[in-house]
């Protein structure tokens, strides 16, 4: 079984970060898993953690009062679950659903920001790499806009 912070080295988005940094963000995590359908957060909820995928597929989706919730983005294997943990007021802008099976490393949003405000070097580090995914969650919205309104 490999060690959270060996996870994180392995993984794109960690990818080149000081492994002094590593260290830090390793020792905020803990894995974690979900079952199909059991929902990982709800939209407005507090934003308490962010989930590096192991295993597994999530829906984000957004609730439309016609239609229910609507699927924006499908992640998979690899890709970063949550990026409202890092912006006030903390609280997510979507629903997280496994469509299968997911594992996870969940990395709790307290101890880092702590982290990020003891080191602002460490704070500006993850805040280029989630703008990254926060681009790529609102290009995800606005071809789902365009899909239904286009």
């Amino acid at each position: 079984m490999k060690a959270i912070e060996t996870l994180l080295a392995e993984h794109d988005f960690f990818k080149d970060l000081e492994p002094q940094y590593l260290e830090l963000i390793a020792g905020c995590g803990k894995n974690v898993r979900f079952d199909a359908g059991q929902y990982i957060f709800h939209e407005g909820e507090s934003a308490n953690e962010f989930y590096v995928i192991r295993y597994g597929q999530v829906a984000l989706e957004a609730h439309d009062h016609r239609r229910g919730q609507v699927t924006l983005q499908t992640l998979h294997e690899g890709d970063v679950l949550g990026w409202s943990w890092l912006i006030p007021p903390y609280r997510w802008h979507y629903n997280a659903r496994p469509l299968t099976l997911v594992r996870a490393i969940a990395l709790d949003a307290t101890c880092l920001r702590t982290k990020c405000d003891e080191d602002h070097h460490l704070g500006y580090e993850l805040l280029k790499r989630f703008a990254t995914v926060i681009v790529d969650r609102l290009d995800a919205t606005r071809l789902q806009v365009l899909d239904v309104y286009g």
